[in-house]
C-alpha cells in the first residue's frame, strides 16, 4: 500500500530543490561569444541579457549585417549555456527522476 504522508513529504522536498535551483541559476551568469570572442553577450539565469561587449574593429565597419549576425550567435551561444544550467539544476533537484522534460520557469 503506498504511504500518501511519505509521498506527499517527499514532494515538498523536490519542490523546495526545485525552488533553491531556480533561484541559484537565477544569480548565475554565463557569457556567449562569437568570431573568437570580437562579440560577447552575458546573460543571468533568466535569459536576460545583462551585458554586451563588442570590438572596436566591428564597430568601425560598414557591414552592419554581419554584426547583426555576430550577436545573434553570441546570444545564441549564452542561451544554450543558461538552458544546459537549467536542465543539470533540474537533475540535481529532482535527483535525476525524469519529469517529461518539464523546465524549470525562466
Amino acid at each position: 500500500m503506498l504511504n500518501i504522508q511519505g509521498l506527499m513529504k517527499q514532494a515538498q522536498v523536490m519542490q523546495k530543490k526545485m525552488q533553491e535551483a531556480q533561484e541559484k541559476l537565477a544569480q548565475t551568469e554565463v557569457t556567449g561569444t562569437s568570431a573568437n570572442g570580437l562579440v560577447a553577450i552575458t546573460l543571468n539565469g533568466r535569459s536576460e541579457m545583462k551585458k554586451i561587449s563588442l570590438d572596436k574593429s566591428l564597430v568601425s565597419s560598414d557591414d552592419v549585417e554581419m554584426l547583426e549576425d555576430l550577436i545573434q550567435v553570441a546570444y545564441n551561444d549564452a542561451h544554450s549555456k543558461v538552458e544546459a544550467l537549467a536542465e543539470e539544476g533540474m537533475k540535481a533537484a529532482t535527483g535525476g527522476v525524469n519529469l517529461g522534460g518539464l523546465k524549470l520557469p525562466l
